[in-house]
Parts: structure tokens; sequence; C-alpha cells
């Protein structure tokens, strides 16, 4: 790692909002041998912190502290990180997703990898975001298993029987591949102001664990490396995306259990919530029923705007015709896993079903917009008819490079196929705001904004710059 990547923080995230300000969480990583970072200093408060992991020979500290709806920000040593603490009226939030690429990552020059994170803290600057909404693989862990006996050709290849020192040593293993890849991403110069200013949501995709998880063949998954491996992931992405601990989950997720990790939040005028697609994944399976309890347990306030993280394309094009296809071709058929990840697979086509029903429940109480990431392009979809109008945004592809323009085309002539899983209610993939084609292949962010009591939704590509404002009431 180079040298700035030996520590990080202050990283926020969010945790609610009330009549007495927003709830927030900062966490700092840490050497453990320099002892505790220093206080938080509030209006009203200094928060000393508290320690709540060690992962290899570094420290997780975090403080927990409350800004006033006035309060303009807060003190960390010689630093004041100014936060937006209104969340009342206008209201600004930045979405990302795949922050990373399948291999080589940690070597990639940092300026080019981050080059829309960097434009991304310019919008900041210009104008505050009062949220960071990350939609899934913000690290790509797939290299993490490299370097070990039981996990250098796994998912291929699976170790029958290890022995439990093996297995510790796994662990180990996988714990500092995990670290190493979080301290890149945390410490990064062009994203570490944004972290300390803006309070993120996230929630996790399959690179936060390793490529296809939950679409692999269920005798890797539920291997002994399997099950060290998911372990290990999802207390990093605990600690890492959540500043969170096992013994916070009752009290940030859907589900007390841990089972599945789905979250929602509640701000005035809006409800955000992300259903976790990971935990509780199968072959044939998207979520059991302790991710389904907490997504039909969402009832909006009537006028509301309601948003929804998935993090893959829940309105897309008829992926399931192309699965066919691709099945029945032998080299093709390495791509399954990918597919099958997809809502639109044949195996998740009645679980798809059953989340729009919820989506169109929700749009009865007001507009629903959708944020997904996943593909590596950008595009939108809409489901009609118009009187119940869901809006999908893709985003995808924050420091991931582009797929072939030609794959963008391919998937712009698919996505001319009508598709309607619930009758009366078609879908269409639609070009974004004034370009011709229905997938761009650049990378890029979203941002949206509420004035008034109307949202808009700008797209900010690498080459071809913003997008002209999409409505979204």
């Amino acid at each position: 790692m180079k040298d700035a990547e030996h520590q990080a923080g202050p990283i926020l995230h969010f945790r609610g909002q009330d009549h007495d300000g927003v709830r927030l969480a900062a966490i700092n990583i840490w050497p453990s041998d320099v002892g505790p970072p220093p206080t938080v200093r509030t209006a009203q408060n200094e928060i000393a912190p508290c320690r709540i992991a060690t992962v290899g020979e570094m420290s997780v500290w975090r403080h927990d502290f409350r800004l006033a709806q006035r309060e303009g920000g807060y003190g960390f040593g010689a630093q004041f990180h100014p936060v937006v603490t209104d969340l009342t009226d206008d209201l600004r939030i930045a979405f990302v997703s795949c922050n990373g690429e399948e291999h080589g990552d940690l070597d990639r020059d940092g300026p080019e990898r981050n080059l829309m994170w960097s434009r991304l803290a310019d919008e900041h600057a210009r104008a505050p975001f009062a949220l960071l909404l990350q939609g899934g693989d913000q690290i790509y862990a797939d290299e993490a298993t490299h370097g070990h006996p039981l996990s250098n050709e796994w998912p291929d290849r699976v170790v029958a029987d290890p022995d439990a020192a093996a297995l510790a040593g796994l662990e180990d293993h996988l714990r500092a591949g995990f670290l190493q890849r979080y301290l890149s991403v945390l410490a990064a110069p062009d994203c570490t102001g944004l972290f300390a200013s803006v309070p993120t949501l996230s929630i996790w995709d399959d690179h936060d664990i390793c490529d296809g998880w939950g679409s692999l063949p269920e005798a890797a998954t539920d291997s002994h490396v399997g099950r060290v491996l998911f372990r290990v992931a999802r207390q990093m992405y605990l600690l890492f995306q959540h500043g969170a601990t096992e013994a916070d989950i009752p009290d940030l997720f859907f589900d007390p259990s841990g089972r599945n990790l789905g979250w929602r939040r509640d701000l005035p005028g809006l409800t955000i919530f992300a259903p976790d697609l990971r935990s509780e994944r199968r072959r044939r399976r998207v979520m059991d029923e302790a991710g389904w309890q907490g997504v039909e347990s969402i009832r909006p306030e009537a006028g509301a705007h309601t948003l929804m993280v998935s993090s893959v394309p829940l309105l897309g094009p008829r992926l399931s015709l192309l699965e066919s296809v691709m099945g029945l071709i032998p080299r093709m058929q390495h791509y399954e896993d990918d597919l099958r990840d997809q809502w639109q697979s044949h195996a998740h086509r009645e679980e798809w079903r059953r989340m729009l029903r919820q989506v169109l429940r929700m749009r009865e109480a007001g507009p629903v917009t959708v944020l997904s990431g996943e593909i590596h392009l950008a595009t939108r979809a809409e489901m009609g008819p118009q009187d119940s109008l869901i809006h999908q945004l893709v985003a995808s592809g924050i420091s991931h490079r582009a797929p072939p323009s030609l794959y963008a085309r391919a998937l712009g002539w698919l996505a001319g196929l009508a598709e309607a899983p619930l009758s009366g209610h078609p879908i269409s993939v639609r070009p974004l705001p004034g370009h011709r084609q229905r997938y761009i292949a650049e990378r890029n962010f979203l941002t949206l904004d509420r004035r008034g009591r109307r949202w808009q939704a700008v797209w900010h590509l690498e080459h071809s710059g913003q997008t002209q404002p999409l409505p979204l009431d």
C-alpha cells in the first residue's frame, strides 16, 4: 500500500434525522500502535472515539454524534468539516456504484482511476450534497482470495475438508486482503474530503464479496472456504460501509438477526430503502423471508418521494432471452452466473414480479424512483402507465472503465424487445436526456436535486459531460 493508505478517516455514515438534528457516525482506521484519534467537536459537545474493531495491525475507531439542524459541521483535529444538516427543503444527493475493477485495481494510476470522484468532489464544492448513496461494488474483492492455497483456485476447485488451522490462516489472509482494498478506496486523496463531509449510505453487491456471489454453484458458496469468505466480507462490509458491528444490526437494518442487511431511512418528504440482494441469495432465490418482510413493511408517508436502491437494475431488457440463448452455446455458458444475478433471470421471475408489485404499492403513496448500478453503463428506464409511472436511473462505473460501445449498442437493441412482467405495466429502456442511445458506455455518476417539492436527476458522464435534467415527479 502507498503511504497515504496507511490510515483513513474520518468517514461519515448517516444514522438518521429527527427534530433534534442529524445523527452520524464517523469512523477512522488508524494503526493500532499510534493510539486513538482526536475527539470530534460539535457546538455542544466533545465526543471521544470508541474502538469497535481491530483488523490486523489497524484499529477501527468510531465517534457517534449529532449535529443540530442549523449546525454547519464538526471539528476533528485541526480541521473543520462542513456537513449539510438542514434536510427539510432543498436537498442534494449523489449516487455512485462500481468503484473498482476485477483485476489489478490496486495497481491502477490513482488520478486516472479516481477521475470521476474528483469531479464529484468539484460538484460538492459547487453545491454541497447532503447524502452519498453507494449502490454496490464499493470495492472489488475478487483478488483477495489469491495467494492462499485453500482459495487460490476457488470457486473452480473446492478443497473438500480443510483443517481448522488452515481455515484460520485463510481467514487472516482474507481479512488482510479486504482491509487493503477498503483502505485503498477510503484513503484515496480524491475521496477523503467527500467522505469526511458527506454522510454515506451503502448497499453491497457481489464484488464486495466475490464475483457472482450467490449465483455461483452452491457447492462452492456452501463449502468451508465459501463460508469463511462470506463471513469476512460481511464483517468488513459492516465495518467499512456502515461503521458498524454485529451489535449495531438491530438499530440499522430491516432484520434484527442480520440474516438480511437491507435498510431504510426516513427524511422529511423522502423515504430511502435498499433491499439486500446478496446475503440470502441462492441460485434460485434473490431474498428469503427476512428480506421480503423488510421490504413489505415499508409504508411511505402520503406525498413522500421514495428512493429504492437496487444493486442490480429492477427494470431492464429481456435478459431471460439472452440467458436461454447462451445456455445452448458451450463457450458462453460461463456467463450464466452474470445473467443469473439479474432480476430478469428465469430463476428469479416470480421474485421479480413480487418486487415490482411492492414498488407499485409504494407508488400509491407518492413518486417512486429506483437507483441502480452494476452494469458499468449509464441508462434509464420507466414502468408505466403514466398515472403510476416508476422511474429507474442507472449510474454505474464511478471508477470501473466502460465496456466497448458495441456492447452498449447490442444491449440497446435487446432493450427494444418489449418486456411487461406485470400485465398493464410495460417496461421501456429510454435514452438519457439529450442522447439517442439507450446505453452510454462512459464512466459516470448521478446527482439528484430537490427544489421545493420537485426532484430532478442529472448524469455526469466522463466524456459527454452533464445531461439535461430529468424531472422525476
